[in-house]
């Protein structure tokens, strides 16, 4: 298994992973992984992601059911960013939204621009 200690984690050992639809090449989310998270992610082959909020390890759907199972796990450049290529079950954003990147500020006002699934 590959090496993970040559990424560049930030001060608190976290890493950002963009999450992309293998099917459509949409941008799903965004998320922190550790190197941890990371080597379960490839363990188990279903995305791991570290929640700092409650300080524990967040298998995607593993309360909602909307999965995300790898297809391919990429670093950048620079080692200091993750993309890693899914499967989508379901709904990406826990707002029930096919993805989190639902909002544009492009013009005067903030524009929605899906709402959730049905």
């Amino acid at each position: 298994m590959i090496d993970l200690t040559g990424l560049k984690y930030d001060d608190r050992g976290l890493i950002p992973v963009i999450a992309q639809s293998a099917d459509t090449g949409e941008v799903l989310m965004m998320a922190w992984a550790n190197q941890d998270a990371l080597r379960q992610t490839l363990e188990t082959g279903r995305m791991t992601y570290w929640s700092r909020s409650r300080q524990s390890f967040w298998v995607k759907g593993e309360t909602s059911g909307h999965t995300q199972d790898i297809v391919d796990l990429r670093i950048d450049c620079d080692q200091d960013a993750v993309l890693a290529i899914v499967r989508q079950k379901g709904a990406a954003c826990h707002t029930n939204r096919r993805n989190c990147f639902y909002t544009s500020i492009l013009g005067d006002q903030p524009e929605e621009l899906f709402g959730p699934e049905a």
